[in-house]
């Protein structure tokens, strides 16, 4: 019942203590946690931008509706997808398999194909839409593992992307933002604090079918 105790610790933290830093340790955890989320086909189209500069996340407020978590935060995790998606990354891909796997080409080459194929056929909203799907996969996780090891958390879709993608020049790097996730630890004046979680009792969220 531990994971169950710490997403009941979980909430969307109104007000983080500005005093207060998470550890490169910490970091680490999030980091990896990230690199191991599920993705479509294993492609990894999403990458995560960790930003500990406050001047940085101070410019980011006006933008981001005037959340101060953004700014009050430890850390701010910005989720990106890739823009443009080509046939290249997926050779890329089948290549890190290859290496890891130790998987003949023979093996390989059929999926391959067929995921170069699909994906030519797909336009780029359509990738777009399931890339920040996948983006929203990473979130999950992220804030999962955030409640696990007492990690104070914000998710928010509460920005303007084209800002933050200009601000943090990630066009040049093929990028889109898609959420933001403001990390550190709770004040102790944050009203949302000590308030009980409400939730739907099970038997309304829940449908068993046996």
């Amino acid at each position: 019942m531990h994971i169950i105790e710490s997403l009941q610790w979980r909430y969307a933290t109104k007000k983080f203590d500005a005093t207060k830093k998470l550890t490169s340790e910490q970091i680490e955890v999030l980091k990896n946690a990230f690199s191991l989320t599920a993705t479509s086909f294993g492609l990894q189209p999403i990458k995560l931008v960790v930003i500990e500069n406050k001047e940085i996340q101070e410019s980011l407020v006006e933008h981001s509706f005037n959340q101060r978590q953004v700014a009050d935060a430890s850390h701010l995790l910005v989720i990106c997808f890739q823009d443009e998606f080509t046939t290249e990354d997926i050779e890329t891909y089948f290549s890190l398999v290859k290496e890891v796997r130790q998987t003949p080409d023979e093996v390989l080459n059929p999926f391959k194909d067929y995921l170069v194929d699909a994906f030519s056929k797909k336009t780029r909203d359509e990738m777009h839409t399931s890339f920040k799907n996948q983006a929203y996969i990473a979130l999950g996780n992220l804030l999962n593992v955030c409640a696990i090891e007492k990690i104070d958390s914000c998710p928010m879709e509460g920005f303007v992307p084209e800002k933050y993608d200009e601000l943090l020049n990630l066009k040049a790097q093929n990028l889109k933002s898609a959420l933001i996730l403001p990390i550190g630890f709770r004040a102790e004046d944050d009203f949302m604090k000590d308030l009980k979680k409400v939730r739907k009792p099970l038997d309304k969220t829940v449908i068993d079918i046996k």
